[in-house]
């Protein structure tokens, strides 16, 4: 038996709609199908949209904290030591 569906899921969008270097959108991280396709898409497909979304959110935040870690560890001078 299916569960009933009483409410609808609401677009991801946050109205920043720019795409980044890898197609996806800045503000909701939704590639451009799923954007195009979301008002035909069913529930679970919007379910599963939306958890592409976080784990994109996350990676994201992953490789934000790796690159500042990086650059906190470089050395101040930008020339390289010759000894």
């Amino acid at each position: 038996m299916e569960q009933l569906e009483l409410f609808t899921i609401p677009s991801p969008c946050i109205g920043v709609c720019q795409v980044n270097n890898r197609g996806y959108c800045k503000g909701c991280l939704r590639s451009r199908e799923e954007r195009f396709h979301w008002q035909v898409m069913s529930n679970d497909q919007k379910r599963h949209v939306i958890k592409l979304c976080r784990q994109r959110y996350l990676r994201l935040l992953k490789r934000r904290r790796e690159l500042e870690m990086q650059a906190a560890n470089a050395p101040d001078n930008p020339q390289q030591s010759l000894f």
